[in-house]
């Protein structure tokens, strides 16, 4: 048996608030004295409510150098895929020094010209970049971006 798997009731009583001063929790009931949050019906604001300032969430996209969380695709160049052949996908990309990451967003642009035969495996590619990889008898599939491996508990 384990500890998490014992059946045990609960001792103590839920504290009856507001009750009188011997009770502990009497007259202001632990809410302090005055204000918005010591009356009645205080938890019916809505979320992100400040008291009538404006809410943070509509304060924050008009501070200057707001940025958005979005991650950006990196950008590989057709003409920079000449080197590599056979199958290409994040790893090879990110081996050969076209990308900082094998897990980061891939989109593939056309610039120059392509003449390499190979199977690319990435996340996007402009329709100008598949007819050229299909032009220097290559294909394009798109895949999934690679999840990084959780890291494991040591114990």
């Amino acid at each position: 048996m384990k500890y998490n798997d014992l059946n045990v009731a609960k001792n103590t009583r839920p504290t009856r608030k507001g009750r009188g001063i011997a009770a502990g929790q009497g007259k202001t009931a632990g809410r302090g004295t005055k204000g918005q949050k010591s009356r009645a019906g205080h938890n019916k604001m809505p979320r992100g409510f400040m008291g009538g300032q404006r809410a943070i969430m509509q304060a924050v996209p008009k501070i200057k150098g707001f940025k958005s969380f979005h991650t950006k695709a990196e950008v590989v160049y057709t003409d920079r895929l000449n080197d590599l052949k056979g199958k290409v996908d994040n790893y090879i990309l990110a081996e050969a020094g076209l990308i900082t990451s094998p897990f980061a967003k891939v989109k593939v642009i056309t610039r120059g010209e392509l003449t390499a035969k190979i199977d690319l495996e990435t996340q996007f590619a402009s329709k100008t970049a598949v007819q050229a990889i299909k032009k220097a008898g290559g294909s394009f599939k798109k895949v999934a971006i690679f999840k990084r491996p959780a890291a494991k508990a040591d114990k």
